[in-house]
């Protein structure tokens, strides 16, 4: 399953645009600046604690007045860096001061929902829609959502809806379908479908074609994902951009096919566009994979001069490729260019060389990286915490991981994140080995707030009552109100820890 979601993560990373076109809604209009200095200040609110609707108000207030388009491009910037909760809410503040939103921000907000309150509230925004409202464009936000979530019967029948209403007669629908499968580890339902499409004379895009060449890879059949790439080079070559031979790369590289990986990369080099920085992160994290180091300092390179301006992200790209590659002088060279020249500070680059001092048992330079941030006002957030946290569970440090994991939860937003099933159950472990049930029960309290207190933590929690041979009445009735279903093994634990 984790191969498998591997495989679709470049394609779907590549071509989300294309997968949630009905969401997006890109304006054919040329793409507005930024709304100048309104996108810079609702970008960093996390930094300043202002909420969106404050921080709109105070520009109005200093005599601007952006257009409605510039405010859409402004949702659009902040949804691309998965400021989702911003974006809910720039959107509320336009129906609020009675902006008409367009079908395409009904959408928008549609997805948003879904992101930040879940696929109750969606449902219930689409049901609140008027029947003019309730368009391709919604109905393909909804099963966007759908697949996101790995809803099969509701996508199933929300299609054979918008089937019925002519809403499938372009790839979007299909591709949502595919990607639906994928996720549910069903990649051999993908080719019937596409075939489906072709007898129904759809147009396959880009984003089908990389979901298809997915497909055949997680079948192993390579010859299945070459001769779809022969399709796209000679019979639909406009749809032949670099997001295909990004994705075959990644396929070949998991393949072990590394020579053919690298001749790949060397087609993606040729495909990409002026000004499409987003080749050159792809192209750097590739090279990475296939562990080819002057590949990724030459790449990084092109970039710079493509380039001059280098954010944020194309900074955090590169050290992430170096410290896979443990290039420990590339990745400090490259952090002290940023840290020289930043505009904003973002402490996800810090964390990336955090991890790497970590991963070479370097912990005075990472704390001392920490105190820096710190000093420049900005403190570790969630992740940081959480690399420090995977760095003392490996070394059996569980106490100040336990700490770690604390400081994580009293952080985070809901919804934002949740530590992995590796951790959850390093930590439970641990507290069955030490028959320390206080603490189990303590850590299962912590799991409850980030909303991943489920029947494998309650299990290992059980086990540590067994392992102390200590009962609790409370717990059935704990679990039945958490909603956790009971299998047969967990049931001999419940017999022994609260006996009927």
């Amino acid at each position: 399953m984790e191969k498998s979601k591997r495989l679709i993560s470049v394609g779907i990373a590549t071509a989300r645009r294309l997968c949630t076109a009905a969401i997006e809604s890109e304006s054919r209009r040329p793409e507005p600046r930024k709304s100048g200095s309104l996108y810079r200040r609702l970008s960093i609110l996390g930094a300043t604690g202002e909420n969106v609707s404050s921080a709109v108000n105070k520009f109005l207030r200093e005599g601007n007045f952006p257009k409605k388009y510039e405010l859409e491009s402004c949702v659009r910037e902040l949804r691309r860096y998965k400021k989702h909760q911003n974006a809910l809410e720039l959107i509320e503040w336009m129906e609020k001061r009675g902006i008409n939103l367009s079908y395409s921000d009904f959408a928008v907000k549609l997805d948003l929902l879904a992101k930040t309150q879940g696929i109750d509230s969606a449902e219930k925004y689409f049901n609140s829609l008027s029947s003019r409202a309730k368009n391709r464009m919604t109905y393909g936000a909804l099963l966007n959502c759908y697949s996101k979530e790995k809803m099969a019967g509701k996508a199933m029948v929300l299609f054979l809806k918008m089937d019925e209403l002519n809403y499938v007669d372009s790839a979007l629908a299909y591709n949502n379908i595919m990607t639906l499968y994928m996720r549910l580890n069903e990649p051999e339902k993908v080719p019937p479908l596409v075939q489906e499409m072709k007898e129904r004379n759809i147009s396959l895009d880009t984003f089908t074609y990389n979901v298809l060449m997915n497909s055949y890879a997680c079948l192993k059949d390579i010859d299945g994902v070459e001769r779809v790439m022969e399709e796209v080079e000679t019979k639909d070559s406009d749809k032949c951009d670099w997001t295909i031979y990004s994705n075959l790369a990644a396929i070949y590289i998991d393949a072990h096919l590394f020579d053919k990986a690298e001749l790949a990369l060397k087609q993606l080099e040729e495909k990409i566009l002026p000004r499409d920085r987003r080749a050159y992160h792809f192209l750097i994290s590739l090279y990475a994979r296939t562990k080819n180091l002057s590949e990724v300092h030459r790449v990084w390179s092109s970039l710079k001069l493509a380039f001059p301006k280098t954010n944020n992200l194309s900074y955090l790209v590169v050290l992430q490729a170096l410290g896979k590659l443990d290039d420990l002088d590339g990745i400090k060279e490259c952090f002290e260019e940023w840290l020289s020249g930043y505009t904003s500070y973002d402490i996800r680059l810090t964390n990336a060389l955090v991890g790497v001092y970590l991963k070479w048992d370097m912990i005075k330079e990472a704390k001392l990286l920490i105190e820096d941030a710190v000093k420049r006002g900005y403190g570790p957030n969630y992740r940081t915490h959480e690399i420090f946290m995977d760095y003392f569970l490996k070394t059996c440090q569980t106490d100040l991981a336990l700490k770690c994991m604390e400081t994580a939860v009293s952080k985070v937003k809901e919804n934002e994140w949740k530590p992995s099933q590796e951790r959850i159950r390093a930590f439970l472990e641990y507290f069955e080995e030490e028959k320390d049930v206080n603490g189990a029960e303590a850590f299962c309290q912590m799991l409850k707030k980030v909303n991943c207190l489920d029947a494998e933590a309650y299990k290992l929690l059980l086990c540590t009552y067994v392992a102390a041979g200590r009962t609790e009445p409370e717990i059935r009735r704990r679990m039945k109100a958490d909603g956790i279903e009971i299998s047969s093994e967990v049931e001999d634990l419940l017999a022994r820890v609260c006996p009927e």
